[in-house]
């Protein structure tokens, strides 16, 4: 039988790990991903040859894991003189004999070189395809010499549905009050924003002005535009909300001046 009721009572045990990862990649993506709970797990260096990985949620090709406590992985000591670097990654393994799956941590040594450090080749292979084994990259260790670096985060964080998002006002002209809602892989952002202290004078189009950052990891997917309404001087064709790479701006659609005290108001939607 080719239908399935997942998560339905068949008498018998019949969900698989298989199912699940199936589902979860349809609802979410087939990519790896590090979910906003716990400490996300964060990496810091204990020493030069312990690498702290912290508490969180992840997902390796639609099969959820988690850690509950800080993991401890061990980095090989460098070289004097020799640039390397070394990759942290979450490892799932299927026992052949069993079925039994797992996953660990694991870190896949560089190659020492004298120039720049170049990352370590990870196996790629695909567990809906019968893997046995596969990959999720974590943290890059950087070392230089016998010193490990600021560790740099490889995996793509995700923030739970319909979870509200803290945005860095970047502009201090701008008093702006905000609402945002993350669905999926959007993020709505509703916003005020009152002009201080200047005018805003455009004397073209595509002139703008930033009004929030977003936080690192849900940069825009591709650039969008919003049309926004003002009570200033914004000409016929009005004014947009842009969303960029990690910067929502406004954009100006003709010459126009939004004075001190006047206000823009709209709504966007950025692709992650």
């Amino acid at each position: 039988m080719t239908i399935e009721l997942v998560d339905g009572k068949a008498g018998t045990a019949h969900i698989s790990s298989e199912d699940k990862a199936i589902i979860h990649q349809a609802k979410f993506g087939a990519g790896d991903m590090v979910f906003e709970w716990g400490d996300a797990m964060s990496c810091t260096m204990q020493s030069a040859n312990k690498a702290v990985i912290g508490t969180g949620c992840a997902s390796i090709q639609g099969l959820d894991w988690h850690i509950t406590n800080p993991e401890t992985v061990t980095i090989q000591s460098g070289s004097s003189g020799k640039n390397r670097n070394d990759i942290i990654c979450a490892h799932y393994h299927r026992e052949t004999s069993t079925g039994v799956e797992k996953v660990e941590l694991v870190a896949f040594k560089g190659v020492p070189s004298d120039a720049a450090a170049v990352d370590p080749t990870i196996p790629s292979a695909k567990i809906l395809n019968g893997a046995a084994d596969a990959y999720m990259p974590l943290w890059r260790i950087p070392l230089t010499g016998i010193t490990a670096g600021t560790p740099v985060r490889l995996f793509n964080k995700r923030y739970a549905l319909w979870d509200s998002v803290t945005l860095t006002k970047s502009n201090v002209n701008w008093d702006v009050n905000y609402r945002t809602a993350f669905v999926g892989g959007m993020l709505i952002v509703a916003f005020h924003a009152i002009r201080l202290n200047t005018d805003w004078n455009a004397a073209r189009e595509w002139e703008s002005s930033k009004l929030f950052t977003l936080p690192a990891g849900l940069e825009a997917a591709f650039e969008v535009h919003c049309a926004a309404v003002s009570n200033s001087s914004v000409g016929l064709h009005g004014i947009e909300v842009q969303a960029a790479g990690n910067e929502i701006v406004l954009r100006s659609s003709a010459k126009m001046t939004i004075g001190k005290g006047g206000w823009v108001e709209g709504c966007i939607t950025v692709p992650l």
